[in-house]
């Protein structure tokens, strides 16, 4: 199924970032036509099924935050 998203695009120096707008999803390039396809190719990968070649190692974990959650 294909559907449409929007991206910024701005230069960073020599390298141009493309961001997907709908999510939090970037990539960039030496182009803005590099970054725009780099970011399509993060896109697709990041809708794609996972598969796993072994099963996960499921832990828990504490961390100090300064946030109220």
């Amino acid at each position: 199924m294909k559907k449409k998203f929007t991206a910024s695009v701005w230069q960073e120096e020599k390298w141009f970032v493309a961001q997907c707008n709908e999510f939090e999803i970037a990539s960039q390039g030496k182009t803005k036509d590099e970054a725009l396809a780099n970011l399509k190719e993060s896109i697709e990968l990041h809708f794609e099924e996972p598969t796993a070649t072994i099963f996960p190692e499921i832990y828990q974990l504490e961390a100090e935050v300064n946030a109220t959650i």
